[in-house]
């Protein structure tokens, strides 16, 4: 799991010895160790720099690709815009859109 997450040279670290995306990095690799069908993401790049947030999408990408579903809750429009997957967007409890290759806004 390290070595899906680029983190194999880390196997010996104690969490304050990383940085915030190796923590996310690792978060993924835990979440993923039993190999479930689906992940569920609250926000994983919400506190990480641009760079970084692209490195964990390529990682769930990735993740993806294997098999794994995944249900990322995100408020970066960037991200959404330039993944262009299903985007379901949901106010007040009820399902109010549902894109197959979705943008962050509404398209008219």
């Amino acid at each position: 799991m390290l070595d899906l997450v680029g983190l194999r040279d880390k196997c010996r670290s104690f969490p304050n010895q990383l940085s915030g995306g190796e923590q996310q990095r690792i978060a993924i690799a835990r979440a993923i160790v039993n190999s479930p069908v689906v992940v569920i993401a609250d926000e994983p790049t919400g506190n990480l720099d641009p760079e970084t947030s692209w490195e964990i999408m390529k990682i769930f990408e990735r993740i993806n690709k294997a098999g794994t579903t995944i249900v990322m809750a995100t408020h970066d429009k960037t991200i959404v815009d330039t993944m262009r997957k299903r985007v379901i967007a949901i106010e007040r409890g009820r399902i109010v859109r549902d894109q197959m290759k979705g943008v962050y806004g509404y398209e008219d």
